[in-house]
C-alpha cells in the first residue's frame, strides 16, 4: 500500500485517482505530478514500485503544499480576514456565505438547520 503525505492511497484505484485522496490535489494536479515523475496514469496503486513512489513523493514535496500545511495556511487566511474585519471576514465570523449567494432562501448548508418559530395556541 502506498503512503504519500501521511495518506494511505486506495490500492485498487488508478494512481491518477488515488492521488486525489490527498488534501490539496485534484485530477489535473495529479496528472501533472505523474507526468513529471514519469509514471503512467493507468497504473494501479498496488502495482507501483518503490522507485515510482519515491519520485511521486519528491515531486509533491517540491512543488505542492498539501495536507496539514495547506490546512494551516487556509485557516490562517480566514483568521486574517476575521481580524481585519473586512466583509468576507465578517461573513466567516457569522457563518454566512462569503461569495455573494442569496440567503433569503437556501444557504442551508452554511447556516445550519432552520430555527423553529414557536408553537401557536
Amino acid at each position: 500500500m502506498a503512503r504519500i503525505s501521511g495518506i494511505d492511497l486506495p490500492k485498487d484505484k488508478r494512481i491518477v485517482i488515488g492521488l486525489t485522496y490527498i488534501f490539496g490535489l485534484g485530477v489535473s494536479s495529479s496528472k501533472m505530478i505523474l507526468s513529471e515523475a514519469g509514471v503512467d496514469e493507468s497504473t494501479k496503486v498496488k502495482d507501483l514500485s518503490n522507485d515510482d513512489e519515491a519520485k511521486i513523493r519528491a515531486v509533491i514535496t517540491k512543488e505542492f503544499k498539501v495536507e496539514g500545511s495547506l490546512r494551516t495556511e487556509i485557516s490562517m487566511n480566514i483568521k486574517r480576514l476575521k481580524d481585519i474585519g473586512c466583509y468576507r471576514g465578517i461573513r466567516h465570523r457569522r457563518s454566512l456565505p462569503c461569495r455573494g449567494q442569496r440567503t433569503h432562501t437556501n444557504a442551508r448548508t452554511r447556516r445550519g438547520r432552520r430555527a423553529g418559530i414557536g408553537g401557536k395556541k
